[in-house]
């Protein structure tokens, strides 16, 4: 498991919180990493590893590499890293074995436990950024908790520790996201540009931007800001490939076809060929069904061909049901792929699974309403997609992630000629009647 030492000298981080650790260098190295990662860069996994070559004894480098790699979904190492963390932790403070506990929880996939543990953590160390963290984001603890009221709950979490830090980067950057999502979009904007003031190579700040240009109907500027971020962001960064879908979105729509099929396959479709910036494995499969799904809508889709590669990944690294929002996903390409056994197994285990859990009945639901689409059953497609719309909000995203079905629904009712659902949905939603 390590030297681990007990015998440590106190130092802090850029939170003002202590560190134990026996190396001033390690501690300068472990802030650099934290940064690194609040910020969605590249090399996340490196920086900590930096620390640790310093002071193998450093709990909370091990359990902060320990996140790193469950970010990119390397389950057996993350848990290996954070059983390292805890081997380490006896001799710290009070607040790093807390903190080493609750996301040790997270990285073992205790969703629910972990939550918990992190908002009895943050009640007497608000200011503790890396157990805030999970909790955070669209796929966050809370973003993927399948409850109804998941963005009302995070704003108010993140409204309550707002005096805790200020106009501090980070966290101005994934409260701006929550207001964003939650419909407060005047305080999201002004908070964003305060972030990316601070701090302009945030790719998560960038990622909020997109967002809000995106809610407040701006493509144009959004498209700008994008293409300047991106030619300055590094390549491996962990948000190239998220960041790429959202500019590939508004180049289709803006008209620039090739610029935005040249970014699915360089960036955020790139994975699936094992090429690409390192991505994680939901935003490989959902931005990449997303994407040839939403060009198909619009009739311009020169990598329909992709559907039975998509449909292999999602079997890959998805084989069983139990993330909604990958579920959903996977059930769109297997239908694309005409891979009925694998969508009809899908489909049967969300609804086993959603007697207990309402996100995986509203994703299985949802699932074969696309499946309906794709087969050009417009009635059955309709029928689904409108009946769990709103309960779409349990299954995960974000507002223009979840348009998948909203865009979807729209085109089975102009096929049905129903001008007045059609209505009635774009009075809902304005932004699916422009772009993509």
């Amino acid at each position: 498991m390590g030297n681990c030492c007990s015998n440590h000298k106190t130092m802090r981080d850029r939170f003002d919180l202590t560190l134990s650790t026996t190396s001033q260098a390690a501690a300068d190295a472990y802030v650099r990493a934290v940064d690194n990662l609040l910020a969605a860069g590249a090399d996340l996994v490196e920086g900590f590893d930096a620390a640790l070559v310093l002071d193998p004894g450093f709990a909370l480098a091990h359990i902060g590499r320990a996140r790193c790699l469950a970010t990119y979904a390397r389950g057996a190492e993350a848990r290996e890293a954070a059983a390292r963390a805890d081997a380490c932790v006896a001799g710290a403070s009070a607040r790093e074995r807390s903190h080493v506990a609750a996301l040790t929880l997270q990285i073992h996939g205790r969703g629910a436990e972990a939550l918990a543990a992190i908002r009895t953590h943050l009640t007497e160390y608000p200011r503790d950024a890396m157990v805030l963290q999970p909790a955070t984001g669209i796929f966050g603890l809370i973003g993927f908790s399948g409850r109804m009221e998941r963005e009302v709950e995070l704003l108010a979490i993140l409204d309550g520790l707002a005096p805790h830090y200020g106009d501090e980067w980070w966290f101005a950057s994934i409260h701006a996201f929550a207001e964003c999502e939650a419909g407060r979009l005047a305080q999201a904007e002004a908070r964003i540009e305060r972030a990316l003031a601070a701090a302009p190579r945030n790719g998560n700040a960038a990622h909020v931007k997109a967002h809000v240009h995106y809610e407040l109907d701006q493509p144009g500027p959004s498209a700008g800001f994008l293409r300047d971020f991106l030619a300055a962001y590094p390549a491996n960064a962990l948000l190239r490939g998220h960041l790429s879908w959202h500019l590939a979105l508004l180049e289709l729509g803006a008209g620039n076809a090739q610029a935005a099929h040249a970014l699915y396959a360089d960036a955020f479709g790139a994975p699936l060929d094992g090429r690409g910036p390192p991505t994680p494995p939901l935003n490989v499969l959902t931005d990449a069904v997303s994407w040839l799904w939403r060009t198909e809508l619009v009739g311009d889709s020169p990598h329909s061909s992709d559907w039975p590669k998509l449909a292999a990944y999602a079997r890959e690294r998805f084989p069983s049901a139990g993330i909604a929002f990958a579920d959903l996903h996977a059930a769109a390409a297997y239908a694309r792929a005409g891979q009925g056994e694998a969508l009809e197994r899908l489909i049967d285990s969300t609804r086993a699974l959603g007697v207990d859990r309402p996100a995986l009945r509203a994703a299985g639901a949802l699932g074969e309403g696309l499946a309906a689409y794709a087969r050009g059953d417009w009635q059955t497609a309709a029928r689904l997609l409108a009946e769990y719309r709103d309960e779409n909000a349990r299954v995960g995203g974000s507002h223009a992630q979840r348009e998948l079905v909203d865009r979807t629904l729209l085109q089975a009712l102009a096929r049905l000629d129903d001008t007045a659902g059609r209505v009635k949905l774009s009075a809902a939603r304005t932004q699916i009647l422009a772009g993509v």
